[in-house]
């Protein structure tokens, strides 16, 4: 996504004069265009990302809309207290974009991985997170976030193009439901091309709806997920994040206060490091039961 996010600023903001993007130092081989049609309104505060964050609150105050991009764990776990304090509370369009969600940054290890990132900041004040899977659907959540002009996260990964068989709606992608339905699947980020991958070799496809949630906190149950979840009663919630205060357990809650029967609601989520070990995303998926294999094992557990 990172070259699609790069061309989105360069196409509809590297103009606008109340725009600031500021860097990390990263962004190698991404953000040149950004750089070079930007001039001085492109800032690298080097390898001070808490004081980036300050930055940028200052500009923000007056008047500027400000663009943060690092890698997810240092933009996200070293600024808390910056987006809190500086951003937050006063509610100020600073927009952080972080690069590798969840196990984006594999081999480099826990110091490089954000799977609690979603939860560390969609509960502060006027924080809005949005979590795109697909290229079409980064681009929709763009749209939102500079027009909503508020504070905002922008998780990052390695999204596809958004199959032919989807659709943009809001907050989201879903599939055609069907009254045949028999499994209702939610799910969130990239990770997302893995469940695409296992329903390609499914032959229930014609009896799952598929949605997908790409903003959090998600305090509200759409109206055709919560169509589907009263007509199948069966749920799967994939996610490349842990499973407290992510889209599994908001998910369970909203389920509950709307008085929805379920026969069995199974979460897939990031397992953080059960034996120990490092390894490429691929494999962390694989041990957090997130690879293909697993998402269509489970998927046929239900029928």
């Amino acid at each position: 996504m990172r070259k699609h996010f790069s061309e989105y600023i360069e196409r509809n903001l590297a103009d606008r004069e109340d725009f600031v993007f500021i860097t990390g130092d990263l962004g190698y081989n991404a953000l040149e265009g950004v750089a070079k049609k930007m001039g001085p309104r492109f800032i690298n505060a080097g390898v001070a990302e808490q004081n980036m964050i300050g930055v940028a609150a200052g500009m923000a105050s007056q008047g500027f809309q400000v663009l943060c991009y690092s890698i997810a764990p240092f933009v996200v776990y070293r600024c808390l207290e910056q987006m809190r304090n500086d951003v937050c509370f006063h509610n100020l369009p600073v927009y952080i974009a972080g690069n590798g969600g969840g196990y984006g940054y594999g081999i480099m290890g826990s110091s490089h991985h954000a799977i609690e990132d979603i939860a560390t900041l969609s509960g502060l004040p006027n924080m809005q997170c949005y979590i795109p899977g697909f290229v079409e659907d980064m681009r929709a959540t763009m749209d939102e976030m500079f027009a909503r002009r508020r504070p905002a996260y922008l998780r990052l990964g390695l999204g596809k193009n958004l199959p032919a068989d989807m659709q943009l709606v809001t907050g989201g992608t879903q599939t055609v439901l069907t009254p045949e339905a028999r499994l209702t699947i939610l799910s969130q980020g990239p990770v997302t091309n893995n469940l695409i991958a296992a329903l390609a070799k499914s032959d229930k496809q014609n009896s799952i709806d598929v949605f997908t949630l790409n903003t959090m906190p998600f305090v509200t149950l759409p109206a055709a997920l919560a169509t589907s979840i009263a007509t199948t009663k069966n749920i799967l919630v994939i996610e490349e994040h842990i499973s407290i205060g992510g889209l599994g357990s908001s998910l369970a809650l909203l389920v509950n206060e709307a008085g929805l029967p379920l026969d069995k609601f199974i979460s897939l989520h990031a397992e953080g490091y059960p034996n120990g070990l490092y390894g490429s995303q691929a494999y962390h998926q694989q041990v957090s039961g997130l690879g293909e294999e697993n998402i269509l094992r489970v998927i046929n557990s239900y029928f």
